[in-house]
């Protein structure tokens, strides 16, 4: 398992999303992004560092971490700035100005998200740390997945903010919005896709094994719990609207040609 390493890299993750005893949220959004860009580096350099065997592949990925990272948190940082509206409902959902969230509770969240963006990462660490990082398919074909969920997270995030700039009262519903409702969302499951199956003919033992299905179900079940918090907050604001109705009610929300249209009993809680 190199618990060594494996400390390492938590230790790395830690220190990227400490951001987030600053603001609550950020553990999970704007220091989820250094994080993954962090370990990225990190895996790399351990690979150079040790002697473990790599190729181009095994950079792209490193640099896939690292270009979703920066283009996650920098996308965060810049709306959070120049866009009053999205400040508003950040107020809302993290319920700023009320009683401060204990230093305890953040510490708890900190210690849990440190060790997901590990084990969320990992599959690229052991493909190098287990020899195999000289192999080209498997993580050729992983590269590629991420690749794609990559580029259709940022054109989903551009599709979005220029919609919201033109009609800031309705949610967006043109070019990737018409496939699903949340299509970034989308691109997450398919970017962590890719990662855990490059490591797939690597995987070593249970632990091994454990490790990256832990980081590949717990990040895929964020993805659809964020999916069902949208809606919500989507169904209180804009439920009333025809439009909205019209589109939310025949749009998948997450999963393209799925008739999944909300989750949960939406429309009265």
């Amino acid at each position: 398992m190199a618990w060594n390493l494996l400390l390492i890299f938590y230790i790395v993750s830690a220190v990227c999303c400490c951001i987030g005893f600053k603001k609550y949220v950020y553990f999970l959004s704007v220091g989820y992004g250094f994080s993954v860009a962090g370990l990225g580096i990190a895996y790399f350099v351990t690979a150079l560092v040790n002697g473990y065997a790599w190729n181009v592949v095994v950079l792209l990925q490193c640099i896939l971490f690292v270009a979703y990272g920066a283009r996650l948190s920098g996308f965060l940082i810049v709306r959070e700035l120049k866009n009053g509206n999205y400040r508003q409902v950040l107020k809302e959902v993290t319920k700023e100005g009320e009683k401060p969230m204990p230093v305890f509770v953040k510490a708890a969240i900190w210690i849990c998200v440190s060790a997901l963006y590990v084990v969320q990462t990992c599959p690229v660490f052991y493909r190098i740390y287990n020899g195999d990082g000289m192999e080209l398919n498997g993580p050729l074909v992983g590269a590629l997945i991420s690749l794609a969920g990559l580029l259709l997270e940022a054109w989903s995030d551009k599709q979005k903010s220029a919609q919201k700039a033109q009609n800031p009262n309705m949610v967006a519903t043109k070019g990737l919005f018409k496939l699903v409702r949340c299509p970034n969302y989308l691109g997450e499951v398919i970017f962590w896709t890719g990662v855990f199956g490059s490591g797939l003919n690597s995987f070593s033992g249970a632990g091994q094994w454990t490790a990256a299905l832990i980081g590949y179900v717990l990040i895929v079940m964020i993805m659809f719990n964020g999916a069902q918090r949208l809606d919500k907050r989507q169904e209180a604001r804009y439920g009333r609207m025809a439009e909205y109705r019209a589109y939310a009610d025949h749009t998948p929300l997450i999963i393209p040609w799925v008739p999944l249209y909300h989750i949960g009993n939406y429309k009265g809680e």
